[in-house]
């Protein structure tokens, strides 16, 4: 199995996650829950860890694909920036691997750089790769957790 062949979610940033949920809602997709608290992530590396800790999160698992919002607070981030500069919209698409390290190791290795990352005491977590030029979005692997988070 490669990196990027297991679709597991589409991330839009948006300014008013309680505004874009109800619109999501009135048009039949929901049900939406509150992502767990980020604070599970012990080994970060984010642009501010206050900016990343406070991003709101909300996910809808459909029967196919999960879909997430984020509002980032004012704080820098990748988030935010994208926010500010390009509007709403996809931030970035999100792959499941089995082991998030030996993902990011072969990302790496295929010349994928770095832009966030963070794992949890087990291992498992995230990496945001540095595509956004060339894929038009940003690519993410991650290992998950628990089932449907």
């Amino acid at each position: 199995m490669g990196n990027f062949d297991k679709l597991h979610h589409i991330c839009i940033v948006v300014h008013d996650i309680d505004k874009a949920q109800a619109y999501y809602d009135s048009i039949g997709i929901g049900p939406w829950e509150s992502y767990p608290p980020l604070a599970e992530y012990e080994e970060l590396q984010v642009p501010s860890l206050e900016g990343f800790k406070a991003m709101q999160y909300r996910i809808c698992n459909l029967p196919n694909v999960q879909l997430q919002l984020c509002q980032p607070n004012r704080d820098p981030s990748p988030q935010r920036i994208h926010l500010d500069t390009k509007g709403e919209g996809v931030f970035h698409i999100g792959f499941e691997v089995r082991d998030a390290d030996a993902a990011e190791t072969k990302a790496k290795t295929d010349g994928l750089a770095v832009l966030m990352r963070g794992r949890r005491e087990n291992r498992t977590g995230f990496t945001y790769y540095d595509t956004a030029d060339k894929a038009g979005v940003i690519l993410l692997t991650r290992a998950t957790n628990l089932p449907g988070k």
